[in-house]
């Protein structure tokens, strides 16, 4: 995928909950804003655990989700928005 994750392309990531084997994927995952509003977000780059399905974001994604949070609607119950890198 080139996201640019930080190990090389022959060296496999280890999840950290189980010790499987984190994959490059593309996916929806849900983020709880406040005490009621749940935003989704949709097509985003993550490394997920084969085995139990964790996923771990990078930094630079990370920091784009905070961004589409901060400006979510908190007065929704649910958003739904698209990651674009």
């Amino acid at each position: 995928m080139g996201r640019g994750w930080a190990y090389q392309e022959n060296t496999e990531v280890k999840c950290r909950i189980c010790a499987g084997a984190m994959e490059e994927r593309v996916t929806d995952l849900p983020f709880k804003i406040g005490d009621t509003s749940i935003v989704i977000v949709r097509s985003l780059p993550v490394l997920q655990c084969r085995q139990c399905g964790e996923t771990e974001l990078e930094n630079v994604a990370m920091a784009r989700v905070d961004r589409l949070l901060a400006a979510a609607d908190r007065s929704a119950e649910l958003e739904v928005v698209r990651y674009a890198a």
